[in-house]
C-alpha cells in the first residue's frame, strides 16, 4: 500500500486558475485591489507505541483565502473547497464584508515594485515514495532503538511523517507564483525509570530531504539517552548562577526578541523594545542574520505571504538592532517599509563567539544547563521573565547531577546583554537556528 502522491503539475495549474478566477471576480464586483492564495498538501503519518501500530493517517488537504480592498476598506474569506462556485462565493463574501468594514489608511496590497521578480529553485522539494509499510517499519525501528536502552521502561510512541505541498499566491498587481516543498520527520518520546522515579524526554529530526534526516535508530536512541540522563534529578536551593540554554531552549529566548521587534507588537505598544532600532540590545560580538534563500531550509522562501521578495538581511549587528521584522501593514503603521516578513522570519541564524559545547560547559565552572522550559511567564511589555525549568547542574566545569522543579527569573533586556557565549551545536529544526546560549547570571528559585 502507498499513500497517494501529490500531482504537483496538476495542482499548480488548478491553484493558478483558482487565484486568477478569484482576482477577476473581485475586480468585476468593484474591488480596487485583491489578493488570493491556495495551498494543497498530501502525506501520511504512522505512529507506534510499545511495538504496536497506534495510528495511521493519510492527509489530503486544500485551502483557499482571498482578501479584497475597496479603497482602504478590507474584507477576507476562506474555504477548503476550490471549486469554481465555492471560489466565487468566497469572493462575494469577502466583498460584502469589505463594504461594512471601517476605513483604514494603512490597508492594502504591498507595493508593486516590492513583488518578487523571480522564484529560484531553493531545493525545497524532495518527494518520498509513500510506502506505508516502510513508514511503519521506520517508526517501529525508532521506538525499538529507544526501548533497547537499559532503564527505558515505557514509551509514549514514535512516529514518522511525510508531506508534500504546493503553495500559490497572486494579487492584482499581476503577481502570481507557486512553489512546492516537502517535509519529512521522525520523532520518539521515551520514558525512563529507576525505582519509583520516572522521567521522559523527546527527540526528533525534520528535514526537507529525507536522506538528510537522522536515522530512526539514532532518534530513538537519543530520546532514550536523554530520558535516562534525567533520572536522579534533584531540586536546588535558590541562588544566582550562570545558565546555559541548549539550542532548543535558547531558540525560545531569540523568539522573544523577534516578537518584541515585530511590527504588530511595536505599533500596538506591547513590546519592551519599542524604539529600539539603532540601539544596543546584545553584546557587541553578536550577529543575527536572516537567510530566506538557504537551499533546503525548512523555512526558505523566495517571497513572503504578500508576494514581497524575501532577501538576506542583518537584524542585529555589533549587538545593535539594525532592522525590525515587518509586514506591509505594520510597516505603514510605523512609517517604514516592509522587510519581507509577512508570515514570520525565515532561517534566522545567530553568530559570534561560536564555542564547542563542552568548552561552554567547562567554562561555566558552576551553573545550570537548561534542557526543558515549563509554563509561560513572560511579560512582553516589561520584558520580565519567569519560567519553570529542568536540566543539569554543573560543578567545577562538569555535569554533577540532573535538576528539576526550579524557576528561572530575570528580565529579557538584562539577559540579552548578559549573553556570554554561543555554542557551535547549531540546531536546524526551526525558523530560528542557534547553538547553546550562555547567560552570565540569572536568579534560580528552588527550595
Amino acid at each position: 500500500m502507498k499513500f497517494a502522491q501529490l500531482d504537483t503539475a496538476g495542482v499548480e495549474n488548478k491553484s493558478r486558475a483558482v487565484i486568477e478566477r478569484a482576482l477577476d471576480t473581485a475586480l468585476r464586483r468593484g474591488a480596487s485591489a485583491a489578493e488570493a492564495s491556495a495551498a494543497c498538501s498530501r502525506g501520511g503519518t504512522a505512529t507506534v507505541r510499545v511495538g504496536e501500530l497506534e495510528t495511521l493517517e493519510y492527509e489530503d488537504d486544500q485551502s483557499f483565502d482571498v482578501t479584497v480592498y475597496f479603497g482602504t476598506r478590507k474584507g477576507s474569506a476562506s474555504s477548503s473547497d476550490l471549486s469554481a462556485d465555492a471560489v466565487v462565493e468566497s469572493v462575494k463574501a469577502a466583498c460584502d464584508i469589505a463594504r461594512y468594514a471601517g476605513e483604514d489608511e494603512h490597508a492594502g496590497l504591498a507595493e508593486r515594485d516590492e513583488m518578487a521578480s523571480e522564484v529560484p529553485d531553493l531545493l525545497l522539494d524532495h518527494p518520498w515514495i509513500g510506502d506505508v509499510d516502510r513508514i511503519i517499519r521506520m517508526a517501529t525501528e525508532c521506538e525499538d532503538a529507544a526501548r533497547a536502552v537499559p532503564e527505558i521502561v515505557n514509551s509514549e510512541g514514535a512516529g514518522v511523517k511525510t508531506r508534500r505541498s504546493l503553495s500559490a499566491y497572486g494579487n492584482t498587481h499581476g503577481f502570481l507564483a507557486a512553489y512546492t516543498g516537502t517535509v519529512h520527520a521522525v520523532h520518539c518520546i521515551a520514558v525512563a525509570g529507576r525505582g519509583d522515579e520516572m522521567q521522559r524526554d523527546f527527540w526528533s529530526s525534520t528535514r526537507r530531504d529525507p536522506s538528510a534526516m537522522q536515522t530512526p535508530q539514532s532518534v530513538g536512541r537519543q530520546a532514550a539517552d536523554r530520558a535516562v540522563a534525567r533520572l536522579g534529578a534533584r531540586k536546588l536551593t535558590s541562588r544566582k548562577a550562570r545558565v546555559l540554554f541548549t539550542p532548543q531552549t535558547a531558540r525560545t529566548l531569540v523568539g522573544c526578541f523577534i516578537g518584541a521587534i515585530s511590527g504588530g507588537a511595536l505599533y500596538r505598544g506591547t513590546s519592551f523594545l519599542i524604539d529600539s532600532l539603532g540601539t544596543q540590545v546584545f553584546p557587541s560580538w553578536l550577529v543575527i542574520d536572516e537567510e530566506p534563500h538557504l537551499p533546503g531550509g525548512l523555512y526558505s522562501a523566495a517571497f513572503d505571504s504578500e508576494g514581497v521578495a524575501t532577501r538576506e538581511h542583518t537584524i542585529v549587528a555589533d549587538g545593535v538592532v539594525r532592522n525590525y521584522v515587518l509586514d506591509t501593514y505594520s510597516a505603514r503603521k510605523l512609517g517604514l517599509k516592509t522587510t519581507g516578513n509577512a508570515g514570520g522570519v525565515r532561517n534566522l541564524i545567530l553568530r559570534g563567539r561560536d564555542t564547542p559545547y563542552d568548552d561552554l560547559v567547562a567554562g561555566m565552572d558552576e551553573g545550570l544547563i537548561v534542557v526543558e522550559l515549563i509554563g509561560s511567564g513572560i511579560n512582553m511589555i516589561t520584558g520580565d521573565y519567569s519560567q519553570g525549568a529542568a536540566g543539569f547542574w554543573v560543578q567545577n566545569g562538569k555535569i554533577a547531577h540532573p535538576v528539576e522543579e526550579v524557576t528561572l527569573a530575570g528580565n529579557l533586556r538584562t539577559m540579552f546583554m548578559s549573553v556570554a557565549g554561543l555554542g557551535q551545536d547549531l540546531d536546524e529544526e526551526g525558523s530560528i537556528r542557534c547553538g547553546s546560549m550562555l547567560i552570565e547570571g540569572m536568579t534560580i528559585a528552588g527550595i
